[in-house]
């Protein structure tokens, strides 16, 4: 398929709340994550956050879920004073981004917040994946690789991943597509069997999830082949997260 330019595909730009924010006061950085029943998930996501606030001590840093784990993120923003932003640990505007976390922001009548886009489609994120990729034996030009993904109904999420593909095989040099675990869209499974017919070789697989989990074991165990790691607590990815924070917070300021 045709891809439409990066630029097209950005996420949308930061949902805003009326109030005014106060220029002088550095909003809070709530980190939402899905959530999981896997307990290493969490404890993931703990870890990245601890990165986050050691890489700018002077900021709130707060660790939120929306679901299945605690805190929750009702919980952790009604804590909260003043302004915030939520930076999403998530990798495509699906909907959770488009609905539920405004939801929660506007639910929390007292806070002067916003919502910044998804963590992907980014090349710091095709980065980071190639490093996965090579900590499980996959270098540049091994062979071709399935972007695993969660999936989702919304057709932006899907388009979010497609982009983020197109960006690691760039990064690589071979042939990258989407196969999905849950969702729209072809299967892991099925995205790898198709690569090993049209391209031949090894076939790899990227795991594009931010923290372990069930989705990771599923798309791991999918394909006959290596697979890589979940993105994880790295600091390239607390690099986005901070430079998401960065962007919502200035643009929140200047409005």
């Amino acid at each position: 398929m045709t891809l439409a330019p990066l630029a097209q595909l950005a996420p949308p730009g930061p949902r805003r709340r009326s109030r005014c924010t106060p220029a002088a006061r550095r909003p809070a950085l709530v980190l939402v994550a899905h959530g999981s029943r896997d307990r290493t998930a969490a404890a993931e996501v703990g870890r990245l956050a601890a990165m986050v606030a050691a890489a700018r001590p002077e900021l709130d840093v707060r660790q939120a879920h929306l679901g299945l784990n605690a805190p929750l993120l009702p919980e952790v923003l009604a804590g909260l004073a003043g302004p915030a932003v939520l930076v999403p640990l998530l990798l495509g505007r699906g909907h959770h981004v488009n609905v539920d976390l405004p939801a929660a922001l506007a639910a929390a009548s007292h806070l002067d917040g916003v919502v910044a886009p998804p963590l992907g489609p980014d090349p710091l994120l095709a980065d980071l994946l190639a490093h996965r990729l090579a900590q499980a034996g996959v270098g540049p030009g091994a062979g071709p690789v399935v972007l695993a993904a969660a999936g989702s109904r919304d057709g932006r999420a899907a388009l979010d991943t497609e982009a983020q593909a197109a960006l690691l095989a760039a990064r690589l040099g071979v042939p990258v597509r989407p196969g999905y675990v849950t969702g729209a869209g072809p299967r892991v499974a099925e995205t790898a069997a198709r690569l090993a017919r049209e391209h031949g070789g090894p076939v790899a697989v990227a795991a594009y999830f931010t923290a372990p989990g069930e989705f990771a074991r599923i798309a791991a165990d999918a394909w006959d082949g290596p697979a890589a790691a979940p993105l994880g607590a790295h600091p390239l990815l607390v690099r986005l997260v901070l430079a998401r924070w960065t962007a919502a917070a200035r643009l929140s300021a200047a409005r």
